[in-house]
């Protein structure tokens, strides 16, 4: 049984091709924002060569300032990437994984026309002692495009809660080739537990046109193996839009789940108004972010519908859903007023 039961009336109008959502819910929780998108860390990022070479940085945590710094030296015998010229325009790039997100990326100046740059230069991450030493530092190495079509030269990865802080000095590191999930696009984020429901309108018989119009019932189970952005875990909840619709009428979440990185929800939403059709041209998102008093950090997400990249003949890039967001919508569509159970992974949406 679920611990709270929201309920949405989803309306749409047919002459502008795009819902309202009207709600009788009592219990409609007020937003500010309404929902966004992180893009992928590695947008932009496309060609790539053998990595080859090495790179010379040394680390230092400022407990004064409360900064961890990545010195940045210098860079010896890199990938040529335009052959015919024989150039390579280096600059070096980092992130605090595993949320590349949150902190965000620090780069340097870009060395034009040369395979041993020599850069000199600080990056710099205002971040906890404690909450460092549950990250990894991803160093890599790119040849800037002018076209934005950058092309990866190499990295190295270093577990920060290993790492001797006694040891300021430079020191030179092998680069490697990116790593599997990277290539892939694997950025795992944890796996969503979760039922959905069609019921359509008049299917449940009793009385004429009972329900009066169609409904989505989404079952929100649990999340296993969020990522934990500091040592004591994570304050998680999520949020539910049904899209096109971003409105406050359209937004539903679950109670936060403190200090857990495997959260139980056990949160029901129903969404009616649906017509049969409107379910090809509608998309559930479903993302989970950790609390803080100040602001909400994105942890993953998933976006149920079919992935055609159209909603009601306008391109849209939110429906974008994988082949098993799509597989697991069209199970629904096809078993009328049956839970359909799924496990699916947490993305970058």
């Amino acid at each position: 049984e679920s611990d709270t039961a929201s309920e949405i009336s989803f309306q749409f109008n047919r002459h502008k091709k795009s819902p309202s959502i009207g709600s009788h819910s009592s219990d409609m929780a007020s937003v500010s924002s309404v929902s966004g998108s992180v893009l992928s860390v590695y947008s932009g990022d496309f060609g790539s060569v053998d990595a080859q070479g090495t790179v010379e940085f040394a680390l230092d945590y400022d407990e004064k300032n409360r900064e961890f710094q990545v010195h940045v030296s210098q860079c010896k015998d890199l990938a040529v990437v335009d052959e015919k010229k024989g150039r390579s325009d280096p600059y070096v790039k980092t992130y605090l994984l595993p949320d590349k997100a949150r902190m965000g990326k620090r780069k340097t100046s870009v060395k034009k026309r040369t395979v041993n740059p020599i850069y000199n230069e600080v990056l710099r991450y205002k971040i906890e002692k404690m909450v460092l030493l549950i990250q990894k530092l991803n160093l890599s190495v790119w040849h800037n495009d002018p076209l934005g079509r950058n092309s990866f030269l190499g990295e190295i990865e270093i577990d920060l809660a290993s790492w001797d802080w006694s040891n300021r000095k430079l020191n030179w590191y092998p680069l490697k080739p990116r790593s599997l999930s990277a290539v892939n696009g694997v950025d795992h984020r944890g796996v969503m537990s979760l039922s959905i429901k069609y019921v359509p309108p008049g299917s449940l018989g009793k009385w004429p046109k009972n329900p009066p119009s169609g409904e989505v019932h989404i079952w929100v189970k649990d999340v296993k193996d969020l990522l934990q952005l500091r040592p004591s875990g994570v304050d998680s909840f999520v949020k539910c839009y049904v899209l096109p619709d971003t409105s406050k009428k359209s937004y539903q979440k679950t109670r936060v789940i403190k200090r857990d990185t495997n959260p139980v929800f056990n949160h029901t939403i129903v969404y009616d108004g649906f017509h049969t059709e409107d379910l090809k041209d509608a998309c559930v998102e479903l993302t989970v972010w950790d609390h803080e008093k100040l602001t909400n950090h994105f942890l993953g997400g998933i976006r149920l519908g079919l992935g055609t990249g159209l909603s009601y003949g306008i391109s849209v890039d939110w429906m974008d859903s994988t082949q098993e967001e799509v597989a697991f919508w069209q199970e629904m569509m096809l078993a009328a007023n049956e839970w359909i159970e799924g496990l699916l992974p947490l993305r970058s949406l």
